[in-house]
């Protein structure tokens, strides 16, 4: 994982935005593939589940511990997710739409159903979107999940493209306890399939604060057209 020069602290809304928002994600997210094989595995396909937010936040960002012009972070530990949104042959697919959405660091996710909803965190974000560039590179600012009853640590992830929507999955903390007890995850088979959904979070090399980093690469199933 390449060093990061980044630090966690408190911005105007307009300097995270430049921070998180620019062609510097590049160089702060690195991914966890090296060399492409012919045929990359593809990313399994996993429940939306019911909790995407029935009402979305009025900051939609990728940084999930900002709302807004707050001054207060998200209880939790700081995350960073990145990856690509690949073909099968490894190709990067620009101008993806990714999202993901999380339950806060009580168990508690941004959706009126949610179990906890009463201990919610208010500074947590709950969801985020970012499109891709040229390089199918996504980047978030987040916590490390949690786990809730009958659920292991996951985050939700979905990409669309247009009017298309091309996947949608959880990824899982490689190594949790509470994985072997996630029916959802073993629904899906041992071996190759499963851990396409499995990721390391690894400390950030140099943070402070205790830091993570978390690569994911999505690999679609289907090759989009103007890919």
């Amino acid at each position: 994982m390449a060093r990061c020069g980044f630090r966690f602290r408190t911005w105007t809304a307009g300097s995270r935005r430049h921070l998180l928002g620019t062609a510097a994600l590049g160089a702060l997210f690195a991914t966890r593939r090296g060399a492409y094989a012919e045929e990359l595995v593809r990313t399994a396909a996993q429940t939306e589940g019911p909790f995407f937010p029935d009402r979305l936040p009025l900051d939609t960002d990728n940084d999930l511990l900002i709302i807004n012009d707050s001054l207060s972070p998200a209880v939790g530990v700081v995350t960073w997710l990145s990856g690509r949104v690949l073909t099968s042959s490894g190709s990067p697919l620009r101008g993806a739409l990714v999202e993901i959405w999380q339950c806060d660091a009580r168990g508690a996710y941004l959706h009126s159903g949610s179990g906890n909803g009463a201990r919610r965190d208010a500074h947590f974000q709950g969801y985020g979107r970012f499109v891709t560039g040229t390089d199918g590179r996504y980047g978030f600012r987040t916590i490390k999940p949690v786990a809730y009853p009958g659920r292991t640590p996951h985050i939700h992830l979905r990409v669309s493209r247009g009017d298309s929507r091309l996947i949608t999955t959880q990824c899982y903390v490689r190594g949790d306890a509470g994985n072997d007890r996630d029916g959802i995850l073993h629904a899906l088979p041992a071996g190759p399939v499963r851990d396409s959904v499995l990721v390391d979070f690894r400390p950030l090399e140099g943070s402070r604060i205790g830091e993570l980093t978390a690569g994911f690469d999505v690999v679609l199933g289907v090759t989009p057209a103007d890919s």
